[in-house]
């Protein structure tokens, strides 16, 4: 992507477009991210990550996320299984060395796995050229080594990018990208000399982390903001479909007392008829088949 005052794609206004039409005539494709991250003890978690910065070994801020990956997030699956819904992981890979078991209970679930960096203390921003380029190229080897697939889409470490990143997730066979959260329909980006990427809509307000660590919302608070959300795109997907995407991150909202918050919206939002419940990679696919060539 060149340096330019917009994006690689040209600006169009969503009453403007052609009707999206969903599979079985649904009005909204409905799609949850677990963040599934490994944290080093030996490594400081940086202020992004919603750590303090606090010197190696940062006992308390290691701690919590530990959980995530110990408790919390077996209590996200269990959730997530009652209402038959599939999670799109925005993986980073250092987890699949370190844990492999979840790797195994993610496949086991039939849940897609995308890349999303190797650590999430080393953004793609703060990195030179020929270190994001290894990092974007491992990230996916080891995902594939590990889970027998190769990623399909991307989210990148605190959804920064550089000016190079689009290309070279290109290049590396990637497919679909979710850091650009400015629109609730997919949309192609035209990286010129043949190279091409699928933005898929991803959630920064219906995400558990900002909501519980920046604004300090409450559970409920969390459970009517994601069916507020629903609401509203579920009726204007009778016009044309949408996307609805929760981002969640297994050690906050797999704490005991906010578990309750996500069983109770998924469970509002499933009893709605032209729900489909995708993953990532199906809602790219299902959008690309109706674009012309």
């Amino acid at each position: 992507m060149k340096p330019s005052p917009y994006g690689p794609f040209p600006y169009s206004p969503i009453v403007k477009r052609p009707r999206l039409a969903w599979p079985e005539g649904a009005r909204l494709a409905l799609w949850l991210i677990p963040n599934i991250e490994f944290f080093s003890l030996e490594e400081k978690i940086p202020a992004g990550s919603g750590g303090s910065g606090a010197k190696p070994p940062d006992v308390p801020g290691w701690s919590v996320r530990d959980y995530g990956n110990r408790v919390g997030l077996f209590r996200l699956m269990e959730v997530m299984d009652r209402y038959s819904v599939r999670g799109t992981v925005a993986l980073n890979s250092e987890l699949c060395v370190q844990h492999p078991f979840i790797i195994e209970e993610c496949v086991a679930r039939k849940w897609e796995l995308m890349g999303h960096n190797e650590t999430n203390t080393k953004r793609l921003n703060e990195v030179a050229p020929e270190e994001e380029r290894r990092i974007i190229r491992n990230t996916f080897a080891t995902i594939e080594r590990a889970s027998g697939t190769r990623p399909r889409g991307w989210l990148s470490s605190g959804l920064q990018e550089t000016w190079e990143s689009l290309d070279i997730l290109a290049e590396e066979g990637c497919q679909y990208v979710c850091d650009w959260t400015n629109d609730d329909q997919p949309y192609a980006m035209d990286l010129g000399g043949g190279k091409r990427l699928l933005s898929v809509p991803y959630s920064y307000d219906i995400n558990d982390k900002p909501v519980f660590e920046n604004k300090n919302r409450m559970p409920a608070d969390f459970t009517e903001m994601i069916c507020r959300q629903f609401d509203v795109l579920y009726r204007e997907g009778e016009q044309s479909g949408r996307v609805m995407a929760i981002a969640l991150h297994p050690y906050i909202i797999g704490m005991p007392y906010r578990i309750g918050a996500l069983d109770r919206a998924l469970e509002y939002i499933c009893r709605h008829s032209g729900v489909w419940l995708a993953t990532g990679g199906e809602i790219a696919d299902h959008y690309a088949s109706q674009q012309p060539d």
